[in-house]
């Protein structure tokens, strides 16, 4: 079984994968402090009520953005699944799309995976838009190459910094508001927050359009995708596994590659 890890801003996620699909999946805060055996012992937990045992997993596979994570998150599965886990932008870990951008190093591993998963289920000229701690609009090619994009606040973080910038706005979640126009001071920020964000949406999809030249097709992931898809008809489709699928892709590709590099 594959223990698929991913590692964002504000949460982690871990899955596993039996060859066929996720047999289970959980997540916990991000916190570079936590060690391997803190990780363990959560995980163990999980597993024994989901009646998974430990030596069922036999391979793993990571992306991170939180490079202080990497070192535990590596400890964590060498030490009690027995595997190396493979890195996502490590130097070890093979690419089945190019990255074709002018520093590739620098793009986050969460960007490469969700290209890597979204060229797999929906093909070429796409827009992938990921909701977490910052928005991003990644564009996939013909080839499927990764071909850069866009990265925004994230929706959260920018309510975040209004209510801290601002002492009599107080900190609120995001809802989709019943109308635009809002008639106190909750309905007014969350309209500019939820309306806000289909505008930008809208806006950033259609000048990536306009500036390929092609049709692309808008696959949404992250949290609050299926919230922002109801309101807009530029999300086609919205794909909350997108990422670990990408990781089970990329783990695949790397197997087959080794496997028809070893010697006879």
């Amino acid at each position: 079984m594959l223990l698929a890890i991913d590692v964002g801003n504000t949460n982690t996620v871990f899955a596993l994968h039996d060859g066929e699909g996720f047999v289970a999946e959980w997540r916990l805060k991000t916190d570079s402090g936590r060690t391997a055996d803190e990780y363990f012992v959560w995980l163990r937990q999980l597993m024994d009520f989901a009646n998974i045992g430990v030596r069922a997993v036999r391979e793993a596979i990571c992306s991170s953005v939180a490079p202080k994570t990497v070192f535990n998150i590596k400890r964590l599965c060498e030490t009690y699944f027995g595997c190396t886990p493979l890195f996502v932008g490590g130097p070890d870990t093979r690419l089945p799309v190019e990255v074709r951008v002018n520093a590739p190093q620098e793009v986050g591993a969460d960007r490469i995976v969700n290209t890597v998963g979204a060229y797999k289920s929906y093909g070429p000229d796409l827009t992938v838009i990921d909701f977490g701690t910052a928005t991003t609009f990644d564009v996939v090619g013909a080839d499927g190459a990764y071909e850069g994009g866009v990265i925004a606040p994230g929706v959260n973080l920018s309510l975040e910094a209004l209510h801290r910038a601002a002492a009599r706005l107080p900190n609120i979640d995001v809802a989709r508001p019943e109308t635009v126009i809002g008639k106190d001071t909750l309905s007014c920020m969350r309209s500019g927050a939820y309306w806000g964000y289909v505008g930008l949406i809208e806006g950033i999809c259609s000048r990536i359009q306009e500036e390929r030249g092609v049709k692309m097709t808008v696959i949404a992931t992250g949290g609050l995708s299926a919230l922002f898809a109801k309101s807009t008809g530029t999300i086609r489709h919205v794909d909350p596994d997108l990422t670990m699928r990408g990781l089970v892709h990329i783990h695949a590709f790397n197997k087959h590659a080794f496997t028809k590099a070893a010697p006879a």
